[in-house]
This record gives C-alpha cells, structure tokens and sequence, in this order.
C-alpha cells in the first residue's frame, strides 16, 4: 500500500516513518516539500502518485503565537485538511488526520470521549477542531481524526526538550501545578495510526498514553528519568505554581484528559503508562537509537 506521509520532518512524522509496516510504499514530504494548504500542489502530487492513503502529522503548533497569527494557524490547520481531504475524495484515498485535546476547554474535570461537547479556548485549538471538520464533512467514511495530547518526541519543539534544556542550566524551575493531562510519546501514537489505517477506522478517535500528570509531575518525572539514564547529573529544584503565576498568551485546558478507552478496543491495542513511555524515549535518546 502506498502512503503519503505528510510533515514528514516533525516529530511525529519521523516517528510514523519509522514505525511504518511491512508492505508500506512510503511517500514522506516535509513541509519544505509540500504545502498541505496548497491545493494546486497537493492535487497534482497525489494525482502522479496515487497514494492509497494520507496521514496528515503536518500541522501549526505554536499555541500562543496562534493568538497572534490566527490566519496562518486557520490556513496549516483548517484549509490544510480541507485541501487534503478533496484530493483524498478526488482519487478514492484515506485520511488519517492527527488532531489535539485543545479542542476541549477542560472543564470536564473527567476524561473526554470523542462524543462530548468541544469547546477550544483558543486560536490554536479552534483552527484544530475546524480542521477536523473540514475533512469529515468532505471525506465523510474515508476520513479517520485521531486526537492525541501532551504530544513529545525526538526534536526541540516539545515539552519533554524544553524542560530537560531548561535543567541542563541548573537553576531552579517553576512547572504549573494545576494543568493535567496524559503525556503521549510519538512512538506510541505512531503504531496507533498504522493501525487505524490498517484497520479502515473512520469518524474520530481518541488516543493517548495511559495515566495522567499535571505539568508540574511531569516535569519532576522527566529530571529523575533523565538522572536515571545519565542525561543527567542531579535533579535541580522544581517547584509547582498555579497557572495564574505563569500567565501565558493563549489559556490551556485546566484539564484534558482523553478517553481512549473506545479506540484502544478498535484498535486491538492498549496504551502503555505515559511513565513508562518517556523512560523508554529518554533511553533510547541515550543510547542513540
């Protein structure tokens, strides 16, 4: 099966990659590549290819700078998936679109189930959630919307890098204590994805490492499982605050945990303890593998 992966060069697209099954035809671009907003390019690449489907990891992330930027977040994250999912329509493809717990305005104080009422508190996660109905309301069966949080991986623009670059410095950290959620490694999401494509799954799904943390634990977790595989050497202070003493430009979910409860029986899999993930991913970060 041939299939287009697209924002190839992030995180989760590198992930995707090298997770891809046996028998996968890949075709990576990378945003340099390819334009996903680009409806003139996105046409004519899968018209000379025709991949028999697309995972869509290309996406704008920056969610404070979103506020300030709604048209290039509405243009990435809304026109990006519309433009796909026509092309999908035009050539009889899959999409496999990889949306975010920002669409929810976390409220809940419980796990959200893919049913329950969505509310984006910001730029960001509104042109997320526009996105995701762009490609259902052109692909209707032929589009799977794949929710994730807390997404980290190998790279710089994450979390877990900025944290880990932080303590490096040594001086003492401030992590917002009151923001939860479930940490979600990309080598987690992307066996998730295969499957879902494998599997033929459509309409939206949700899918997350197991547990939750607030901010502040899961910065406390990431200098002990760094400590313990030798990135580094001691763990400097880390104190919690309230997300009132660290005002941001855009507002986050207070809470944002997904159910993927659902998902996981789809899909025949269950998720691993987002714990377990990141001292895996921090070790293989080591070791260089």
């Amino acid at each position: 099966m041939k299939v287009l992966v697209t924002g190839a060069a992030g995180q989760l697209g590198r992930a995707l990659l090298a997770a891809a099954p046996a028998g996968v035809e890949l075709i990576a671009r990378t945003r340099a590549e390819l334009d996903v907003a680009d409806a003139d390019s996105v046409a004519a690449l899968v018209r000379a290819l025709e991949p028999a489907a697309i995972v869509n990891t290309a996406a704008y992330t920056n969610v404070d700078r979103a506020e300030d930027e709604p048209a290039e977040a509405a243009r990435v994250n809304t026109q990006g998936p519309r433009v796909l999912a026509a092309a999908c329509r035009q050539h009889g493809a899959r999409l496999v679109h990889v949306s975010t717990d920002f669409v929810f305005d976390g409220e809940r104080g419980a796990p959200y189930a893919t049913g329950d009422a969505t509310r984006p508190l910001g730029v960001y996660g509104l042109s997320k959630l526009d996105g995701e109905r762009e490609a259902r309301a052109i692909l209707g069966r032929g589009a799977c919307v794949v929710r994730t949080s807390w997404l980290y991986g190998s790279g710089e623009a994450n979390f877990v890098a900025r944290i880990l670059q932080a303590l490096r410095k040594g001086a003492p950290l401030r992590v917002v204590v009151d923001q939860v959620g479930a940490p979600t490694w990309t080598g987690s999401l992307a066996p998730a994805l295969w499957q879902a494509l494998a599997r033929e799954l459509d309409g939206v799904h949700h899918w997350c490492d197991s547990g939750v943390a607030s901010r502040y634990d899961f910065a406390v977790a990431i200098a002990e499982e760094a400590v313990a595989a030798g990135i580094l050497q001691s763990v400097p202070s880390i104190e919690a605050i309230g997300a009132a003493d660290y005002p941001m430009r855009a507002p986050r979910p207070a809470y944002s945990v997904l159910d993927k409860r659902a998902t996981e029986a789809a899909l025949g899999l269950r998720a691993e303890h987002w714990r377990v993930n990141l001292r895996r991913m921090l070790r293989e970060s080591r070791s260089g593998s």
